[in-house]
């Protein structure tokens, strides 16, 4: 799920800073090591939202597994219940394409 949502006040509150992004629960490394226990690669190609996944990189489709994160409802309840954010609106994603991309030339 990803949401839209707009920041609330003047910014002070904030510090001018809001999340944009559950951010992580593990590091690459124990998410690679942990995923791989849990999932196989074939099924971290489709999500809950029944929208397909593509990587070719199995290392980065594990690294970047929805368990590596942490939960986004949560994060935006929480930007939302200290009067932060206000959520425009909710999105379930149809594609996912994950890459390293290329090292700077």
């Amino acid at each position: 799920m990803s949401y839209l949502v707009l920041p609330v006040g003047t910014g002070e509150q904030s510090a001018y800073s809001l999340a944009h992004g559950a951010g992580r629960k593990w590091t690459r490394s124990a998410a690679r090591e942990r995923v791989r226990e849990r999932f196989t690669a074939e099924s971290l190609t489709r999500t809950s939202f029944k929208s397909h996944v593509v990587c070719e990189d199995r290392d980065l489709l594990f690294e970047e597994a929805p368990p590596a994160y942490k939960a986004i409802d949560r994060v935006v309840t929480d930007l939302v219940e200290a009067g932060l954010v206000r959520v425009v609106a909710t999105l379930a994603p149809v594609l996912t394409y994950k890459t390293r991309g290329r090292a700077a030339e």
